[in-house]
């Protein structure tokens, strides 16, 4: 018998765990949760119904695929609280951003900047170090 194809590798799979662990605390508010699926990487599950179980599932091999995944989500979930109500509830998310004031928006950076080193990966931290340099 063939051993089984793996779509991920063995670091990306720590990784990816790590990034999952990160944002745990998300799941809490988001129907939504990051299941390990072996040799298949990890996959998001998410909208639950039942009895039919989930509605969309995302898989992922990579833990910065996951991670910026993750972030959008966890940003899309803050703007939409933010908008609830109000006439930005119509606009996208980049605009409803760009209404913050720059403290709140700093303070969505540095939430990044948060997941980032809570996930313990360097590659992860040094990215977004980065992509905040560049929009800040």
């Amino acid at each position: 018998m063939d051993k089984p194809k793996s779509y991920i590798t063995d670091e990306e799979r720590i990784n990816c765990r790590k990034v999952a662990e990160a944002f745990a605390e998300i799941s809490n508010f988001e129907d939504l949760v990051i299941v390990n699926a072996g040799n298949y990487g990890f996959v998001k599950l998410q909208y639950f119904n039942f009895p039919y179980g989930f509605d969309t599932a995302t898989a992922f091999f990579d833990s910065q695929s996951l991670f910026d995944d993750l972030w959008t989500e966890w940003l899309e979930t803050q703007l939409i609280n933010i908008a609830d109500g109000t006439p930005m509830e119509e606009m996208d998310y980049q605009d409803i951003l760009k209404c913050m004031p720059k403290e709140k928006q700093k303070e969505f950076f540095d939430k990044r900047i948060y997941f980032a080193k809570k996930s313990g990966i360097e590659s992860i931290l040094n990215n977004t170090i980065k992509r905040m340099a560049e929009i800040i």
